[in-house]
């Protein structure tokens, strides 16, 4: 088996695909400059036969092995290797059929990776083992030598060489084995813990659990097999009790269905008697119509009558509103007064506040103001003379400036106060003209003025009267709006309570007195009136009416005595049941069976007594009516408590449907409209409203009565002030248009314009002096900077910057005050509109107030009219009634007797409907009893087989041995038992027993069998330890001996051995002895170089011959050999080894001239080629070929004739300039030169004569290209 082609695509330096065919069975070298890729050759190779150690490669992880590592657009590599497989002693385990072998190894970008062994897809590990088979193990290569491994074989201690020799004896993979087999029996030890640990931490303790289930398991299946045995005789007796009570009904249904055509026989004839009385109530009414209608003025009467009773209703209405009306208005007048004397109270409070206020910010302001000029001059003063220059255009400059400006100030003001002196003058001129003008004008109206201050002092005294008065309007007000309201309310709940009696006239219970001063709190009422159902219950009013039926209209009563007293002599007008409070025998449920029924529907059952509320003298006749019926929340609730054993008792839904334990059920639509008990419910409610309404309405009758005295007194001290109020305002009108009024108004102007003049001409006096006083200061201050410049102005900088301050600090008093004024400023104004529109609504009111006094007083006329008139027409209309009394009586009597027979017709249809009820009800006992036999029979199916023997004596069914009461308790108990065996039992314990047992026997025989195991692989290691070290001897003997004699080949006349260590055996290691010159020598550090190489090299091929593979890889071996040396391995890998295929990477044409095939390996653009040139062609029979990548190089192919000897079968290629070229041997022609195998054709005079001088000096032993050196042409 060996190399028959290698081909290469994207690995390492090939980015294309390289085809590599030729290669030779026996002899193939490799050569080519540093980094043209001829061992990149190797590590495809290296790489297809499995190798994972990838610094064997050259790389440090396999994203290297793709070219340039995926970045130059190659995103795999593939490595194809073609293996000649015609020797059968080589052939690999199962590939004996197969001539050729072709296997693909390819890596992508991102490390996955596949291998394909022809064209199918294997697993790395079958890849592996094929390989092994046939001596190739990549993973420890004896065939491989790479690469500084004769170096390291030179540094191996004697274990390493010892392990040499055990990979050529095969028995590594022994000992590989052995460590697997070690750590299976590691594992195996650990499966056996973890066996012994689950059958005691799990498989048995469960099994003992499930051992105590199964005791359980059978003690149910016992309960369960008892449980049936007392079901057959408690169902047996359940069935015999049903056919009793099944033929009991059918006997009561029977003559109650008699009772039913009785009834309706009395009916019919209740039905004529009414029928006749009818038809004599309408003749009685005819007769009567024709006399009332005979003249016509019984009619007109009436509607006289009418029609004056609803004009006065009108008018009464009317009056009354206008009154209210005008109280309403009056109360808003003193409201009105009220609210304008508060708002010109407070007008002027805030005009006094504004004034001072005024002042204030006036001074504050001008102060600000002048403050802040005198900052902004002295920012212009230190401006100028600071700098000499204005701080404005157009000003002068400096304390001219502020001179001028001064004395503008003191014109200004001199000229201001001149002004004011002239005017002050006219004033006072003006002033006495009008003063005496006044004064004469008050003679004339001392008595207006006299008159206005009476009034003034009148009014006082009525305020002041009225003030005093503890009478409150608006109290009186607010009762009588509410004494209204409470009036409109009781209207409309009367209403409603009328609608509502109506509705409820079945609950009309009217009696007389059987006996005289008879107790009637002995008669307490009809039930339906005697509780209450709780808001919270509200939902269940419909239940409970069904619940207690026509016992709702049963009258309770003290004793049976009131009863029978009621019954003769209370002249009851229908037919009722009474039900005495010391007879009546109630049955209340018991409170198992209760607890029960809200144990199977928690949330959903309740008595329906624990629903209701009622006096507790009462609960006897409560329980006898709801004691022992369960309200339900469903259908579902119902139909589980009704039927249950433990409970069987009647159960009604909230929506009205009756399950009654006897297995009748009665239900259907609900009824439209709400219940008895709902409107009854409603209609308490609706009285207690009444009464609370009414109550409130006697408490503010009460109150309105006790202000009635206050309020008259009040109202006269109002009126009374009223009119002296309007004298007062007639007074003032007057005295303000006469002409007294306007001087004294002049005169006041007058005075005010003095004062103001006055106080200008001192304010400007003031304001003069202070300029004057400017004047002199600045002149002063001139002075002084002439003489003083630098310090004048820094004073005049610090008095600038403590103004400044001192201005910064007051801005916000400032601006405080200023928002102050303001905000005054507008109070006052709408204070002042608020006056105005004040006294305008006083106005409107009082003219309303005198329209609606006239239009009561109209009105209270037209009432005393309609009054005298109502009165004569009905004393005229009761005079024309009394004519129709007779009429009338007679048709009372037969109303009443027809009320009677109606009453009699309403208690036999009632009675009627009770037997229909009845009949329904035994119907559907008897219905349901038949079902419910039915049902047994066919829910046990041995009823019909067996119910001939049920209650026969001695047998299974005999009653009284096996006591059925007895049996039922018990079998509640094992049900109890059962039910909490049932949660507990596992009924999968047999299976799961059966399943555990299993797996414990499965266990113990896995450990038995793990044991075992564990035993024959440690007989197995002992056996194959010896065979081993039999084997090692016999690799031993051998190896050492060609060990020798290779060397002796190498280096004649020496010799070489492997040596065991002293006092071990071979196990023990082996090192390396060398003899030279016939002396042994004792440490491989006396020899050189070279010579270590010979021996590690020796060694390795003593090694290779043991056990030859099929294939053996040398790369670069002999690079520290001389060319002697090289020559003979050369020889020595030709001659020695037959039958293996050598593949060898050398620089050195003493080595590479041996092979059969030699390629070249160059590095061209960036990418590998490798060309193939057959040499000694004696021993080979193929021809030479080239390729590289996909295209065949120009000119390659084309054998050119030689112009000497020496270059034929050489390859003649035409290189472009640039190319670069490396051998060892050079060889020159007339037009050619040679390097190794190729001949080059030299086109250029001058490189010509550079190859014929560099042959010369190499063949003249001077100075020429060396190897490894690059000739560029």
């Amino acid at each position: 088996m060996h190399i028959e082609e290698l081909i290469i695509d994207g690995f390492k330096s090939y980015a294309t695909r390289t085809s590599i065919p030729g290669w030779d069975p026996s002899f193939n070298a490799i050569t080519g400059l540093n980094g043209s890729g001829k061992s990149n050759v190797l590590d495809a190779i290296c790489f297809v036969l499995g190798i994972t150690n990838w610094s064997q490669v050259r790389a440090s992880n396999i994203q290297d092995l793709i070219y340039k590592r995926g970045q130059a657009g190659v995103t795999k590599a593939t490595v194809t290797v073609v293996f000649d497989n015609n020797d059968p002693k080589q052939c690999p385990v199962g590939f004996e059929s197969f001539k050729q072998i072709t296997v693909t190894r390819q890596i992508l970008v991102g490390g996955r990776s596949k291998f394909l062994v022809n064209g199918h897809s294997m697993q790395q590990n079958v890849v592996q083992n094929l390989f092994q088979s046939v001596q190739l193990n990549i993973n420890n290569p004896h065939f491989l030598i790479m690469q500084g491994r004769i170096t390291k074989v030179l540094n191996m201690k004697p274990p390493e060489v010892l392990a040499m020799i055990e990979e050529a004896a095969g028995t590594r993979m022994f000992e590989e084995r052995k460590e697997k087999a070690l750590k299976t029996i590691a594992k195996k030890d650990k499966k056996v813990a973890e066996i012994t640990q689950l059958l005691a931490e799990e498989i048995v303790p469960k099994l003992d659990k499930l051992r105590g289930e199964k005791r359980a398991y059978l003690e149910f299946q016992k309960t369960q097999t008892e449980i049936e045995r007392l079901s057959r005789i408690v169902v047996s007796y359940d069935y015999t009790r049903y056919e009793q009570r099944y033929s009991k009904a059918r006997d009561d249904y029977e003559t109650k269905m008699a009772l039913t055509t009785q009834t309706s026989e009395d009916i019919q004839q209740l039905q004529l008697a009414i029928s006749n009385i009818g038809r004599d109530i309408e003749s009685i009414t005819t007769n009567r119509l024709k006399e009332m209608t005979l003249g016509g003025k019984f009619q007109t009467l009436d509607a006289t009558v009418k029609d004056l009773s609803k004009d006065l209703v009108k008018v009464k209405t009317q009056r009354d509103l206008k009154g209210k009306e005008e109280k309403e208005e009056e109360h808003n007048r003193a409201s009105l007064t009220k609210s304008q004397k508060e708002t010109e109270k407070s007008k002027q409070e805030k005009l006094t506040e504004f004034e001072k206020l005024k002042v204030t910010y006036n001074d504050l302001k001008r102060e600000y103001d002048k403050q802040q000029e005198q900052v902004r001059m002295n920012e212009e003063l230190i401006q100028t003379l600071s700098t000499g220059l204005a701080a404005e255009e157009g000003h002068e400059n400096g304390y001219m400036e502020q001179l001028q400006r001064v004395k503008a100030t003191v014109a200004q003001e001199t000229t201001l106060v001149e002004q004011s002196k002239l005017k002050l003058k006219h004033l006072d001129v003006d002033l006495a003209e009008k003063r005496k003008q006044a004064a004469a004008a008050q003679r004339s109206n001392k008595g207006l003025s006299e008159a206005l201050e009476a009034a003034k002092h009148q009014v006082r005294q009525y305020e002041d009267a009225l003030r005093r008065q503890t009478f409150d309007p608006e109290k009186e007000r607010a009762l009588l709006i509410e004494k209204a309201s409470q009036a409109e309310a009781m209207a409309k709940i009367s209403e409603q309570i009328e609608f509502m009696s109506r509705k409820l006239s079945r609950l009309d219970f009217q009696y007389y007195n059987p006996t005289p001063n008879f107790d009637r709190s002995a008669v307490k009422g009809l039930v339906a009136e005697l509780f209450t159902v709780p808001p919270v219950h509200s939902h269940a009013a419909t239940a409970l009416e069904i619940c207690a039926g026509g016992r709702l209209y049963q009258v309770v009563v003290d004793n049976e005595v009131v009863g029978s007293q009621l019954l003769k002599n209370g002249k009851l007008r229908k037919r009722v049941t009474i039900i005495p409070l010391n007879k009546i025998q109630a049955f209340r449920a018991h409170a198992q069976k209760i607890a029960t029924a809200q144990q199977l529907a928690p949330g959903k059952v309740d008595l329906a007594l624990t629903l209701i509320g009622f006096d507790q003298h009462l609960e006897t006749a409560m329980a006898y009516i709801f004691g022992n019926t369960l309200i339900c929340a469903d259908a579902a609730t119902a139909k589980k408590v009704t039927f249950h054993q433990d409970v069987r008792m009647k159960s009604v839904t909230l929506e009205g449907d009756v399950y009654d334990p006897s297995g009748t059920l009665q239900g259907g639509s609900k009824a439209s409209g709400d219940g008895i008990l709902t409107s009854l419910q409603e209609m308490h409610g609706l009285k207690y409203k009444l009464a609370n309404h009414r109550q409130r309405l006697q408490e503010l009758d009460r109150e309105l009565a006790s202000l009635s005295k206050e309020g008259r007194v009040y109202a006269e001290a109002k009126q009374k002030l009223e009119l002296k109020t309007h004298e007062l305002r007639l007074c003032e009108q007057q005295l303000s248009a006469s002409e007294h009024v306007q001087l004294l108004e002049k005169v006041e102007q007058l005075e005010k314009d003095l004062e103001t003049t006055k106080a200008a001409i001192e304010e400007g006096n003031v304001r003069k002096n202070d300029a004057v006083r400017r004047c002199q200061e600045i002149e002063m201050e001139m002075k002084d900077f002439k003489s003083n410049k630098d310090g004048k102005l820094q004073e005049l900088m610090k008095n600038h910057a403590r103004a400044k301050a001192n201005l910064v600090k007051d801005a916000p008093r400032v601006k405080a005050m200023q928002r102050e004024h303001q905000t005054l400023e507008l109070e006052l104004e709408q204070l002042e509109k608020d006056v105005r529109m004040a006294t305008q609504e006083l106005s409107e009111s009082d003219t309303l107030i005198a329209s609606l006094k006239s239009d009561r007083d109209h009105l209270h006329a037209d009432i005393k009219t309609l009054e005298t008139a109502l009165e004569k027409a009905q004393a005229e209309f009761e005079r024309e009634k009394a004519q129709l009394s007779a009429y009338d009586e007679e048709l009372k009597d037969l109303e009443a007797l027809a009320k009677v027979k109606a009453e009699a017709l309403a208690d036999n249809r009632l009675e009627l409907q009770n037997i229909a009820h009845e009949t329904d009800r035994l119907a559907k006992e008897k219905q349901g009893m038949l079902k419910t036999i039915k049902e047994l029979e066919e829910e046990h199916d041995w009823i019909v087989d067996q119910r001939h023997l049920f209650g026969q004596s001695g047998g299974l069914y005999d009653f009284a041995t096996q006591n059925p009461s007895e049996s039922r308790k018990k079998l509640k108990q094992l049900d109890e038992k059962h039910s909490s065996m049932k949660n507990k039992v596992n009924p999968k314990v047999m299976t799961m027993l059966e399943s555990q047992e299993k797996r414990e026997t499965s266990l113990k025989q896995m450990l038995a069998t793990v044991q075992r195991d564990k035993t024959k692989i440690e007989d197995t290691i002992v056996t194959l330890d010896n065979y081993k070290y039999e084997t090692l001897e016999r690799t031993y003997t051998k190896v050492n001996g060609d060990f020798g004699a290779i060397f002796g080949d190498l280096l004649p006349g020496n010799d070489a051995k492997l040596q065991l260590l002293e006092g071990q055996n071979i196990t023990g290691g082996l090192e390396v002895k060398v003899c030279l010159g016939g002396v042994w020598k004792s440490s491989l550090t006396e020899l050189s170089g070279g010579q270590r190489s010979l021996i590690a090299l020796a060694l390795i091929l003593s090694l290779l011959q043991f056990k030859p593979a099929p294939m053996y890889i040398l790369d670069e071996v002999d690079a520290a050999l001389d060319l002697s040396h090289t020559q003979n391995i050369g020889q020595l890998l030709r001659t020695r080894f037959k039958g293996s295929q050598f593949i060898v990477v050398s620089l050195k044409e003493g080595m590479f001239n041996n092979a059969n095939v030699l390629f070249k390996a160059r590095f061209r653009e960036g990418i590998s080629i490798v060309e193939r040139t057959a040499q000694n062609q004696s021993r080979t029979s193929k021809g030479s070929s080239s390729t590289s990548g996909r295209r065949v190089e120009a000119g390659k192919e084309n054998e050119a004739p030689s112009s000497s000897s020496s270059h034929a079968g050489a390859k003649r290629i035409k290189l472009q300039p640039g190319t670069s070229l490396g051998d060892g041997q050079i060889h020159s022609g007339q037009d050619d030169a040679r390097i190794g195998g190729v001949v080059l054709e030299i086109k250029s005079k001058w490189y010509r004569q550079m190859i014929a001088m560099m042959s010369s000096t190499r063949r003249k032993g001077g100075v020429g290209v060396r190897p490894h050196s690059r000739l560029k042409l």
